[in-house]
């Protein structure tokens, strides 16, 4: 069998590098690809290429291949950056992660490392794809406090064709151990974080660049008291705790409680908050997601139970798919779920295997009680 080529896409960190590194030991002619997406604020205390490029030709020079440096700013800017200030502007809360995947790293990497001659690519998340009839499924990482699948839902079945998950069996003190006994320093860098591509950073004073702030009042959504002032739906999410600066208040005979954000107006520029994280109004039985899209080409059965994930850091919960059609699909949860927020994303799951998703629309006591429910 003649030699593959696959190029990996390498961010400077333990994973990808790693990555690299197992499939070279499979022998496949491996090329790695550092892509730089973001340039608005290279000199920027918080934007750290410069390093991780460092770091990618450190590994490269230690796993003997070659790297190729290329920029996609102006693709990340198009389809990601945009659609990330259009989704905080209307008062949403977006996982820029999932659209970076499906539009960057899953599509317009593919497409350059295609056109180098490689057969596929790989990249380090913790995930998994099989063929299993004819068709490419996403699985769950063996490590499930790593596991990524929920962040690459969006991918379709000639992406998945396309690409390798070194990483699907391992855990990640696995992979640290890895890098250590094959002398890659970066086997103790520490993981990157924030936004992708752009880094960990306030987040506050980095959307104001973007988004001029408008100041707006905080109300009590139960009698709709006035409780101050915010400087900005955008810079707000559902179940949100820190950065009200509305203090705690004790209600008669009762210990004083945290407030949280429960909704927003966004005609009355209002945020509303309650008290309390048991308070009803954060907890929710039921979704309706849009902007659907299917692993399998085809939508899951209606009617049938699966397992729903509605934040990375969320547990998977059981949920009914009430309904599912061009409009959107509904999910009825077995037990209410806790801040629901409209614009984040929502992977359904049939045991290790996802199956796709949406971006969460709304979220409310029983979507199904509402009548339309046909199915498909």
């Amino acid at each position: 069998m003649s030699e593959k080529t696959v190029v990996v896409g390498l961010s400077g960190g333990v994973d990808s590098s790693v990555a690299a590194l197992l499939l070279k030991r499979q022998g496949y002619r491996v090329i790695g690809l550092f892509m730089k997406n973001w340039e608005d604020d290279d000199d920027d205390a918080y934007c750290a290429s410069r390093q991780d490029l460092l770091d990618v030709m450190s590994v490269a020079d230690v796993l003997g291949i070659e790297v190729e440096v290329v920029n996609f700013a102006a693709e990340y800017r198009e389809r990601v950056f945009a659609e990330f200030l259009r989704e905080y502007q209307a008062g949403r809360t977006p996982n820029p992660d999932v659209l970076c995947n499906s539009e960057i790293k899953f599509k317009a990497f593919l497409d350059h490392a295609l056109a180098l001659g490689a057969d596929c690519i790989a990249t380090g998340h913790y995930a998994g794809v099989i063929e299993n009839a004819g068709r490419h499924q996403l699985l769950k990482a063996e490590d499930g406090g790593k596991d990524q699948s929920y962040f690459l839902y969006r991918l379709n079945q000639a992406q998945l064709a396309r690409t390798l998950f070194p990483l699907a069996a391992l855990y990640k003190r696995e992979v640290r151990k890895i890098a250590a006994d094959a002398g890659l320093h970066v086997a103790v860098k520490k993981d990157s974080t924030g936004i992708c591509f752009i880094g960990e950073r306030p987040f506050k004073a980095f959307l104001s660049r973007y988004l001029p702030p408008q100041k707006g009042e905080i109300r009590r959504l139960d009698d709709d008291c006035l409780l101050g002032e915010h400087d900005g739906l955008m810079y707000h999410t559902i179940g949100q705790r820190k950065g009200l600066h509305i203090g705690g208040r004790k209600e008669a005979g009762g210990a004083q409680e945290a407030w949280f954000v429960a909704d927003k107006d966004m005609a009355r520029n209002v945020l509303y908050v309650v008290q309390g994280r048991a308070h009803p109004a954060l907890w929710r039985a039921s979704l309706l997601a849009r902007r659907l899209s299917w692993i399998a080409r085809e939508a899951p059965r209606p009617r049938w139970v699966y397992a729903a994930k509605s934040r990375h850091r969320g547990e998977e919960a059981p949920c009914v798919l009430t309904r599912v059609d061009d409009a959107g699909c509904v999910l009825d949860f077995a037990r209410p779920q806790w801040a629901l927020a409209p614009g984040q994303s929502v992977a359904l799951y049939e045991g290790r295997v996802c199956l796709g998703g949406g971006v969460i629309e709304s979220a409310e006591e029983n979507h199904a009680e509402r009548g339309n429910t046909h199915d498909v």
